[in-house]
């Protein structure tokens, strides 16, 4: 049997994009990947699709499991011959037992790698604007566990040293003993009105910072109601300039934004709201139904290179397309000679993702401009134009470019059809205001979205309505909803640029 091998990978301080490039990696070679409860559950979107996924929280009653318990799991699924990525929160050794587990593995003959992280107190500073060292206040920084192991006799925290050390102090996991840390400071000396700060879910959009001086920390907490995890910094640092706190200061910091477009869309523009410090939460509405396998379709392969234009009209088009050409094992050559034109910047980027140039993008993105702006363009008279689109777009586009004397085949290479989802706790969280932004993508997600939740629900609520472009927006308007925002440019850059606007 082959020898197992285990990767201790940190998984950073809470943003799933703050994984380092070797651990997402090593998430996706994975066999069994062991995954503490601190990890971003999106950096199991990493692993491969045959891979064993445990996860082994500590400390919440039933379900959780021991450090015995995770010890033999690593024993057990190592020996077994698989390749285990050990997943722990922030630095696996920065109070995280990576030391320990790594020790293990070594005395059972188990060969290991440690891959480390940004660790939780290094984000929390600086995603709150809190410099950890500066040259003109703090020259020192240490980290010292506010959660020392259980069955510890003795402590190893020299309190009267930290009372008097002339830098940056950073506790982890400290929430649950803050009032007794506070005591022991000051009852060692430090001054009461040492500026203190503490940091909850750092990194995320739902990330928030208290601060007071040492002696009132621990009420402010209990006032704003801070729960951990969560990072305390005390010392000058903690009283940071508020010019420096850039993430907080972001237009969607905190903002509750729905997404309502199928799973994979959702997942990829949940991604850029994370990127803009939103929290995304993911509605799937509909189900992009690939028709490749039709006759009309695979007739249409065979002789694409007659036409001289191909038109893609969203990248869920391009996608499918391409992965038909894969699953075939033909490539791009199967264009020949045709050009090709995008619907917008999306569809022209999902192209060039497969090292295909759109040879023209118009600069409105909808059918309508797309058909009249291409026949700007180039003289389309007697020309074989090839649509490749959704079975339920409009036949607006290829009426346009017969007008101009195009020869038009329209081939559908989707569908899509409405996903029903599990939707009380949504209108549950839109009934408490608890959801800032509904978005929608399309038409169909409108529809789909509007098969499930009620319109009346959405009105009478505090919530706002973004829409990707007229199209979906009069759609909307159908269904008797209100339209907050009509995005500028119709994509989900555009999307999220007409949400921020209004809160700027």
């Amino acid at each position: 049997m082959n020898k197992g091998f285990v990767y201790l990978v940190g998984a950073g301080p809470g943003r799933a994009d703050l994984i380092t490039v070797r651990g997402a990696e090593l998430l996706k070679a994975a066999d069994c990947i062991i995954c503490d409860k601190l990890a971003n559950p999106a950096l199991l979107s990493y692993a491969g699709p045959n891979a064993e996924i445990i996860h082994v929280p500590k400390r919440i009653g039933s379900g959780s499991f021991t450090q015995q318990e995770i010890n033999n799991l690593l024993i057990e699924k190592a020996s077994s011959g698989k390749t285990v990525v050990r997943l722990k929160g922030g630095d696996p050794c920065i109070f995280g037992r990576g030391a320990e587990e790594a020790a293990l593995l070594a005395e059972a003959g188990i060969d290991f790698e440690i891959v480390p992280a940004v660790t939780a107190a290094i984000a929390a500073a600086e995603y709150s604007g809190i410099m950890l060292t500066h040259r003109d206040y703090s020259s020192q920084v240490v980290f010292i566990t506010g959660h020392e192991a259980d069955n510890k006799a003795n402590t190893n925290i020299d309190w009267h040293l930290l009372a008097k050390f002339p830098g940056t102090i950073v506790f982890y996991m400290a929430m649950g003993n803050l009032d007794f840390i506070v005591e022991q400071l000051i009852k060692n000396g430090m001054a009461e009105e040492m500026p203190a700060a503490v940091i909850a879910d750092a990194t995320l959009s739902s990330q928030r910072v208290a601060k007071a001086s040492l002696s009132r920390i621990s009420e402010k907490c209990k006032q704003e109601k801070t729960e951990p995890p969560a990072i305390v910094v005390i010392g000058t640092a903690a009283d940071s300039n508020t010019k420096l706190s850039w993430f907080m200061k972001k237009p969607l910091f905190g903002r509750n934004i729905v997404v309502t477009r199928d799973v994979p869309g959702n997942a990829g523009f949940a991604a850029k709201i994370i990127k803009h410090a939103g929290n995304p939460i993911e509605f799937a509405t509909i189900r992009i139904k690939p028709l490749t396998q039709t006759s009309q379709f695979l007739q249409t392969l065979a002789k694409l290179a007659e036409y001289d234009w191909i038109i893609f009209t969203s990248a869920n088009g391009v996608s499918i397309f391409l992965d038909c050409l894969r699953s075939l094992q033909k490539d791009s050559r199967v264009f020949g000679p045709a050009k090709i034109a995008a619907i917008g910047s999306e569809t022209a980027a999902k192209l060039d993702e497969f090292s295909i140039k759109a040879d023209f993008v118009p600069t409105v993105f909808t059918g309508k401009e797309l058909g009249k702006q291409l026949i700007g363009f180039a003289n389309l008279k007697g020309k074989k134009i090839l649509l490749l689109r959704s079975q339920l777009a409009s036949d607006e586009l290829g009426e346009l470019l017969e007008q101009a004397g195009a020869k038009v085949d329209n081939v559908a290479i989707y569908t899509v059809v409405t996903e029903k989802s599990e939707c009380k706790w949504l209108t549950e969280k839109i009934a408490e205001g608890a959801v800032d932004w509904l978005t929608f993508a399309s038409p169909s997600s409108v529809k789909g979205f509007f098969a499930q939740i009620r319109s009346d629900l959405v009105n009478s609520s505090n919530v706002k309505v973004a829409s990707i472009g007229p199209v979906t927006s009069q759609h909307l308007k159908n269904l008797g909803v209100r339209v907050d925002v009509t995005a500028r440019e119709h994509t989900t850059d555009g999307l999220l640029a007409a949400i921020e606007r209004t809160h700027e």
